[in-house]
């Protein structure tokens, strides 16, 4: 019944998950929520992103604050204050932070599964990272099993 899935945050909260996640990742909408048909978080993009694949999911992103750059078949895009950009699935690209301090942006992915990878990313940290950064070798094994893939550079 849709009733039974009405879900009404107050501001500033977000849906329990599996783990805690700090608060750069607000969990709205769960893929579980919407009975997978996406997944919808508030996110300050903290850190940058490397190079990936989504080979099943549509990434969609809208800029609530700051400047979001993002690398999309070989450009560098400004996406800005109210502004959309929407990542289809099959297409490499990163995300960086544009601005001090980083955008804050709405999340939504489609197919939903996005913030069960989150999970499971924070629950592999720091294990996931070398020198401060996201490694995509380390990151490789856990984005599989959500049909994710980050390039490797000089591979």
């Amino acid at each position: 019944m849709p009733e039974d899935r009405f879900i009404l945050l107050k501001a500033g909260e977000a849906r329990p998950g599996r783990v805690k996640v700090p608060p750069a990742f607000a969990v709205k909408a769960r893929t579980t929520d919407t009975e997978g048909r996406f997944s919808l978080l508030e996110v300050v993009v903290a850190q940058d992103v490397p190079r990936h694949v989504h080979h099943k999911a549509d990434e969609s992103i809208y800029v609530l604050d700051g400047e979001l750059l993002v690398d999309f078949d070989d450009r560098t895009h400004i996406v800005t204050k109210g502004q959309f950009v929407l990542l289809p699935h099959g297409v490499p690209h990163a995300l960086r932070r544009g601005s001090t301090p980083p955008p804050r942006v709405i999340q939504i992915s489609s197919p939903g599964g996005w913030e069960c990878l989150i999970e499971d990313l924070i629950e592999a940290r720091p294990g996931i990272t070398t020198g401060g950064e996201l490694d995509p070798v380390k990151l490789n094994p856990i984005a599989a099993k959500y049909d994710v893939t980050y390039e490797v550079p000089g591979h």
